[in-house]
Protein backbone atom coordinates (compact mmCIF):
# COMPACT_ATOMS: atom_id res chain seq x y z
CA UNK A 1 0.00 0.00 0.00
CA UNK A 2 1.47 3.32 -1.09
CA UNK A 3 2.31 6.03 1.56
CA UNK A 4 0.46 8.99 1.56
CA UNK A 5 2.56 12.52 1.27
CA UNK A 6 4.96 13.56 4.05
CA UNK A 7 3.74 15.65 6.92
CA UNK A 8 4.92 17.98 9.35
CA UNK A 9 6.79 16.32 12.40
CA UNK A 10 3.59 17.16 15.30
CA UNK A 11 6.42 16.44 18.20
CA UNK A 12 7.21 19.38 20.16
CA UNK A 13 10.01 21.09 19.77
CA UNK A 14 11.45 19.67 23.67
CA UNK A 15 10.59 16.57 22.56
CA UNK A 16 13.17 16.35 19.59
CA UNK A 17 15.86 15.69 21.73
CA UNK A 18 16.87 14.36 24.96
CA UNK A 19 19.90 13.67 27.09
CA UNK A 20 20.70 11.98 30.71
CA UNK A 21 24.16 12.71 32.65
CA UNK A 22 25.41 9.77 34.27
CA UNK A 23 28.58 9.64 36.09
CA UNK A 24 29.57 13.08 34.62
CA UNK A 25 28.75 12.43 31.09
CA UNK A 26 26.01 13.96 29.38
CA UNK A 27 24.28 11.38 26.59
CA UNK A 28 22.57 13.72 24.29
CA UNK A 29 20.80 11.53 21.34
CA UNK A 30 18.68 13.38 18.26
CA UNK A 31 15.23 12.10 18.88
CA UNK A 32 13.77 11.32 15.68
CA UNK A 33 13.44 7.47 15.45
CA UNK A 34 10.32 7.44 13.04
CA UNK A 35 12.03 9.75 10.93
CA UNK A 36 15.87 8.39 11.40
CA UNK A 37 16.49 11.53 13.78
CA UNK A 38 16.79 14.05 10.44
CA UNK A 39 17.41 17.44 11.19
CA UNK A 40 14.45 19.61 11.40
CA UNK A 41 14.35 23.62 12.38
CA UNK A 42 12.90 22.44 15.74
CA UNK A 43 15.48 19.81 16.24
CA UNK A 44 17.93 22.65 15.41
CA UNK A 45 16.44 25.04 18.13
CA UNK A 46 16.08 22.85 20.59
CA UNK A 47 19.73 21.23 20.37
CA UNK A 48 21.30 24.17 20.71
CA UNK A 49 19.38 24.93 23.87
CA UNK A 50 20.69 21.94 25.31
CA UNK A 51 24.14 22.14 24.36
CA UNK A 52 24.15 25.73 26.17
CA UNK A 53 22.06 24.20 29.01
CA UNK A 54 24.95 21.40 29.45
CA UNK A 55 28.11 23.67 28.75
CA UNK A 56 28.87 24.88 31.91
CA UNK A 57 27.34 22.59 34.22
CA UNK A 58 29.95 21.57 37.01
CA UNK A 59 28.43 17.74 36.73
CA UNK A 60 29.12 17.20 32.79
CA UNK A 61 32.78 16.65 31.95
CA UNK A 62 32.36 15.03 28.48
CA UNK A 63 29.28 15.17 25.83
CA UNK A 64 28.06 12.43 24.20
CA UNK A 65 25.98 12.74 21.10
CA UNK A 66 24.24 9.80 19.45
CA UNK A 67 20.96 8.76 17.86
CA UNK A 68 17.41 7.66 19.04
CA UNK A 69 16.15 4.00 17.43
CA UNK A 70 18.81 2.54 14.38
CA UNK A 71 20.40 5.88 13.07
CA UNK A 72 22.47 8.71 13.92
CA UNK A 73 21.12 11.16 11.68
CA UNK A 74 19.92 11.06 8.16
CA UNK A 75 20.62 14.50 7.72
CA UNK A 76 18.78 17.16 6.72
CA UNK A 77 14.83 17.16 6.91
CA UNK A 78 13.87 17.52 3.45
CA UNK A 79 10.48 18.49 4.17
CA UNK A 80 10.56 20.98 6.92
CA UNK A 81 14.06 22.46 6.63
CA UNK A 82 13.93 22.48 2.50
CA UNK A 83 10.24 22.39 0.93
CA UNK A 84 8.58 23.99 3.54
CA UNK A 85 11.53 26.85 4.02
CA UNK A 86 11.94 27.69 -0.43
CA UNK A 87 8.03 28.23 -0.57
CA UNK A 88 8.06 30.96 2.50
CA UNK A 89 11.45 32.53 0.54
CA UNK A 90 14.64 33.62 0.70
CA UNK A 91 14.57 34.78 4.22
CA UNK A 92 13.51 31.79 5.71
CA UNK A 93 15.90 29.62 3.90
CA UNK A 94 18.84 31.82 5.51
CA UNK A 95 16.63 31.28 9.31
CA UNK A 96 16.80 27.52 8.94
CA UNK A 97 20.86 27.74 7.47
CA UNK A 98 21.66 29.75 11.10
CA UNK A 99 19.83 27.87 13.02
CA UNK A 100 21.83 24.44 12.16
CA UNK A 101 25.17 26.05 11.51
CA UNK A 102 24.84 27.81 14.74
CA UNK A 103 24.87 24.74 17.29
CA UNK A 104 27.05 23.12 14.52
CA UNK A 105 29.87 25.51 15.56
CA UNK A 106 28.84 25.73 18.65
CA UNK A 107 29.77 22.25 19.29
CA UNK A 108 32.88 22.59 17.57
CA UNK A 109 34.44 25.06 19.76
CA UNK A 110 32.66 23.82 22.96
CA UNK A 111 34.17 23.75 26.18
CA UNK A 112 34.11 20.36 26.85
CA UNK A 113 35.18 16.88 24.85
CA UNK A 114 32.72 15.94 22.63
CA UNK A 115 32.46 12.19 21.05
CA UNK A 116 30.25 10.74 18.33
CA UNK A 117 28.41 7.67 18.76
CA UNK A 118 27.27 6.81 15.40
CA UNK A 119 24.99 3.88 16.25
CA UNK A 120 23.46 4.20 12.02
CA UNK A 121 22.45 6.38 9.32
CA UNK A 122 25.42 9.09 8.65
CA UNK A 123 24.12 10.77 5.65
CA UNK A 124 24.68 14.47 4.33
CA UNK A 125 23.77 16.98 6.74
CA UNK A 126 24.46 15.10 9.48
CA UNK A 127 28.19 15.26 8.18
CA UNK A 128 28.26 18.86 10.15
CA UNK A 129 28.14 17.52 13.62
CA UNK A 130 30.33 14.25 12.55
CA UNK A 131 33.05 16.72 12.18
CA UNK A 132 31.75 19.10 15.05
CA UNK A 133 32.67 16.61 17.45
CA UNK A 134 35.88 15.77 18.78
CA UNK A 135 35.97 11.80 18.78
CA UNK A 136 34.08 9.33 16.35
CA UNK A 137 32.80 5.88 16.95
CA UNK A 138 30.51 4.21 14.83
CA UNK A 139 29.13 0.46 14.74
CA UNK A 140 30.21 -1.71 12.06
CA UNK A 141 26.78 -1.29 10.41
CA UNK A 142 26.44 2.55 10.39
CA UNK A 143 26.45 3.79 7.16
CA UNK A 144 27.55 7.23 5.97
CA UNK A 145 26.67 9.07 2.71
CA UNK A 146 26.60 11.90 0.22
CA UNK A 147 23.48 11.10 -1.19
CA UNK A 148 23.28 14.96 -2.80
CA UNK A 149 24.14 14.04 -6.23
CA UNK A 150 22.19 11.20 -6.68
CA UNK A 151 18.94 14.03 -6.82
CA UNK A 152 20.46 17.05 -8.59
CA UNK A 153 22.24 19.45 -5.81
CA UNK A 154 25.64 19.03 -4.41
CA UNK A 155 26.79 18.23 -1.29
CA UNK A 156 26.11 21.89 0.88
CA UNK A 157 25.95 22.62 4.31
CA UNK A 158 29.39 22.04 5.16
CA UNK A 159 29.31 18.41 3.85
CA UNK A 160 31.60 18.95 0.88
CA UNK A 161 34.32 20.55 3.38
CA UNK A 162 33.96 17.85 5.38
CA UNK A 163 34.42 15.17 3.30
CA UNK A 164 37.73 17.08 1.71
CA UNK A 165 39.27 16.99 5.56
CA UNK A 166 38.30 13.84 6.85
CA UNK A 167 39.13 11.89 3.30
CA UNK A 168 42.09 12.12 1.11
CA UNK A 169 41.28 14.20 -2.06
CA UNK A 170 40.38 10.92 -4.30
CA UNK A 171 38.05 9.61 -1.73
CA UNK A 172 36.91 12.61 -1.07
CA UNK A 173 35.67 12.85 -4.86
CA UNK A 174 34.53 9.59 -5.41
CA UNK A 175 32.66 9.74 -2.08
CA UNK A 176 31.11 12.79 -3.31
CA UNK A 177 30.23 12.08 -6.93
CA UNK A 178 29.73 8.95 -6.97
CA UNK A 179 26.69 9.16 -4.45
CA UNK A 180 28.04 5.40 -2.68
CA UNK A 181 27.63 5.05 0.76
CA UNK A 182 30.62 3.74 3.14
CA UNK A 183 29.99 1.15 5.79
CA UNK A 184 31.59 1.87 9.14
CA UNK A 185 34.81 -0.09 9.07
CA UNK A 186 35.28 1.63 5.24
CA UNK A 187 35.02 5.16 6.93
CA UNK A 188 36.91 4.21 9.89
CA UNK A 189 40.14 3.06 7.51
CA UNK A 190 39.59 6.07 5.39
CA UNK A 191 39.93 8.40 8.66
CA UNK A 192 36.17 9.61 8.81
CA UNK A 193 35.68 8.17 12.31
CA UNK A 194 38.19 6.95 15.14
CA UNK A 195 37.50 3.24 15.09
CA UNK A 196 34.27 1.18 14.18
CA UNK A 197 32.53 -1.78 16.40
CA UNK A 198 30.49 -4.14 16.27
CA UNK A 199 26.88 -2.68 17.31
CA UNK A 200 27.00 -4.54 20.69
CA UNK A 201 30.56 -3.01 21.80
CA UNK A 202 29.79 0.28 20.25
CA UNK A 203 28.44 1.90 23.71
CA UNK A 204 31.23 0.33 25.91
CA UNK A 205 34.32 1.45 23.56
CA UNK A 206 32.74 4.78 24.02
CA UNK A 207 32.14 4.81 27.65
CA UNK A 208 35.79 3.44 27.43
CA UNK A 209 37.32 6.33 26.06
CA UNK A 210 34.77 9.07 27.79
CA UNK A 211 36.64 7.56 31.03
CA UNK A 212 39.68 8.25 30.28
CA UNK A 213 39.15 11.87 29.24
CA UNK A 214 37.55 12.28 32.51
CA UNK A 215 40.93 12.01 33.92
CA UNK A 216 42.81 14.39 31.99
CA UNK A 217 42.76 18.39 33.03
CA UNK A 218 39.60 20.16 31.53
CA UNK A 219 41.55 23.37 30.97
CA UNK A 220 44.07 21.22 29.20
CA UNK A 221 41.98 19.44 27.12
CA UNK A 222 39.72 22.44 26.08
CA UNK A 223 43.28 24.17 25.07
CA UNK A 224 44.15 20.86 23.17
CA UNK A 225 41.35 20.53 20.86
CA UNK A 226 40.70 24.22 20.07
CA UNK A 227 44.51 24.42 19.09
CA UNK A 228 44.26 21.06 16.87
CA UNK A 229 41.56 22.54 15.05
CA UNK A 230 43.04 25.98 14.81
CA UNK A 231 46.43 24.67 13.31
CA UNK A 232 45.24 22.70 10.79
CA UNK A 233 44.92 25.59 8.43
CA UNK A 234 48.04 27.36 9.72
CA UNK A 235 51.33 27.28 8.49
CA UNK A 236 54.27 25.41 10.19
CA UNK A 237 55.58 29.24 11.70
CA UNK A 238 52.04 30.61 11.71
CA UNK A 239 50.80 27.43 14.36
CA UNK A 240 54.41 27.36 16.21
CA UNK A 241 53.90 30.78 17.38
CA UNK A 242 50.08 30.40 18.30
CA UNK A 243 50.57 27.77 20.21
CA UNK A 244 53.29 29.46 22.22
CA UNK A 245 50.50 31.87 22.69
CA UNK A 246 48.02 29.07 23.83
CA UNK A 247 50.44 27.70 26.14
CA UNK A 248 51.09 30.91 27.58
CA UNK A 249 46.94 31.77 27.95
CA UNK A 250 46.53 28.25 29.80
CA UNK A 251 48.90 29.06 32.13
CA UNK A 252 46.69 32.08 33.21
CA UNK A 253 43.80 29.48 33.68
CA UNK A 254 45.40 27.46 35.81
CA UNK A 255 48.16 25.82 34.09
CA UNK A 256 51.11 26.40 36.38
CA UNK A 257 49.69 25.24 39.13
CA UNK A 258 48.81 21.91 36.99
CA UNK A 259 52.37 21.90 35.34
CA UNK A 260 53.84 21.87 39.09
CA UNK A 261 51.79 18.98 40.47
CA UNK A 262 52.27 16.67 37.28
CA UNK A 263 56.10 17.22 37.57
CA UNK A 264 56.32 16.78 40.98
CA UNK A 265 54.53 13.76 41.09
CA UNK A 266 56.46 12.32 38.15
CA UNK A 267 59.91 13.59 39.16
CA UNK A 268 59.85 13.57 43.04
CA UNK A 269 57.37 11.42 43.64
CA UNK A 270 57.32 9.04 41.06
CA UNK A 271 53.90 7.85 40.86
CA UNK A 272 52.82 9.35 37.02
CA UNK A 273 54.18 8.57 34.30
CA UNK A 274 53.12 10.65 31.34
CA UNK A 275 53.35 7.92 28.37
CA UNK A 276 51.08 5.28 30.53
CA UNK A 277 48.06 7.66 31.71
CA UNK A 278 46.95 10.76 33.42
CA UNK A 279 48.02 12.64 36.38
CA UNK A 280 46.40 12.44 39.39
CA UNK A 281 44.40 16.41 39.41
CA UNK A 282 42.84 15.77 42.73
CA UNK A 283 46.41 16.97 43.72
CA UNK A 284 46.11 20.11 41.97
CA UNK A 285 46.06 23.09 44.54
CA UNK A 286 42.73 24.91 44.18
CA UNK A 287 44.13 28.23 45.88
Amino acid sequence: MAKGPSQPDPRPQEETVKYEIVDGVAWVSFNRPDKRNCMSPKLNKQMLIVLEELEFRDDVQVLVLTGEGTSWSAGMDLLEYFREAEVQGLHKVREHQRQAYGWWERLRWYEKPTVAMINGWCFGGAYGPLFACDLAFCSDDAQFGLSEINWGILPGGGASKVAAELLNFRDAMYHAMMGENLTGPEAAAKGMVNESLPADKLKDRVQEVVDVLKKKDSQALRATKWAVRRVREMTYDNAEDYLIRAQEALNDFGGWETRKEATKQFLDEKTFKPGLGAFDKTKVSKD
